[in-house]
């Protein structure tokens, strides 16, 4: 099989393919990004076909690794790079033990962080790449890793996933050479992946104080409302995937994050209205 070995943030991935143009891909948006050299990684990615006919006779990626749903409906092949992202987000998910998940998005700026989570479709991704380019040190989409001893934030830059709307906006602010190919018809509808800036990647192994946590709401009136701490904590233990696993260590982790830092749930119409809530928030912590 093809591979390819690369490093983001604290954890390492070898992504294996039956499947050259899958790694020639990766290669393209992962370019920049630092490659193991002493062959030892975290995790594996498999994407290969489900049955030996299927690598060329109507090409399917089954996704399988370390860690892998049994049940889960192999991608068309022209989805490989949705496939290889899910993989790594599933090793992760179910693998990772020296930092408490949070699904959330996540920016930093003075030394601070900025933590975004919410359902699919509040629009966390695309305001963390839309901050990520208008100042923000881009910090992750997907996770955001809390140390478990220290509090602080440990980056994890992968690339952005940008669905539907999102794609069109993004590229009014972005040169075409960062964007990986437009995949459509996937089952969150259209997504294009964003390699984040130089910058970010760089300084992947510099933490980030969190700030402030905000709970975006895309398609209300602009509004920001204060949240009780039970809410705040259990909304965080289900956007959290080794929560459980990591027993009484994530809960201390989790109980100091929510005691320690400031939550607003914010609602929005567009992006120009998140950022200046944002900014006016962000001003009024420093």
């Amino acid at each position: 099989m093809h591979h390819i070995d690369i490093e983001v943030g604290p954890a390492r991935f070898r992504v294996a393919s039956a499947w050259r143009q899958a790694v020639s891909t990766l290669d393209q948006l992962y370019g920049h990004y630092p490659r193991v050299e002493d062959d030892l990684v975290d995790f594996t990615v498999r994407l290969e076909p489900e049955k030996p006919w299927r690598k060329f006779i109507r090409p399917s990626v089954h996704i399988s690794g370390d860690f892998w749903l049994p049940d889960a409906a192999p991608l068309p092949l022209q989805q490989h790079l949705l496939a290889a992202e899910m993989g790594m987000n599933l090793q992760m998910a179910l693998g990772w033990r020296r930092h408490l998940l949070l699904h959330a998005s996540s920016v930093e700026k003075d030394g601070k962080a900025l933590l975004m989570t919410g359902l699919s479709g509040s629009g966390k991704s695309t305001l963390s790449a839309m901050l990520g380019e208008n100042g923000w040190r881009f910090m992750g989409d997907e996770f955001a890793l809390l140390c478990l001893d220290s509090g602080m934030i440990q980056p994890f830059p992968r690339l952005i996933s940008l669905k539907n709307e999102a794609i069109p906006a993004m590229n009014e602010l972005v040169p075409a050479d960062r964007f990986g190919p437009l995949l459509q018809g996937t089952p969150k509808g259209d997504i294009q992946h964003l390699k984040p800036q130089q910058a970010a990647v760089e300084t992947m192994d510099v933490l980030a104080k969190p700030a402030l946590l905000l709970f975006p709401r895309f398609g209300h009136d602009g509004a920001l409302r204060n949240m009780g701490k039970s809410e705040i904590f259990v909304r965080l233990t289900q956007a959290s995937t080794n929560y459980v696993a990591l027993g009484e260590t994530g809960f201390r982790a989790l109980t100091r994050f929510v005691d320690e830092v400031p939550v607003k749930a914010m609602d929005y119409q567009s992006g120009d209205e998140a950022q200046a809530m944002i900014d006016k928030l962000w001003a009024e912590l420093r």
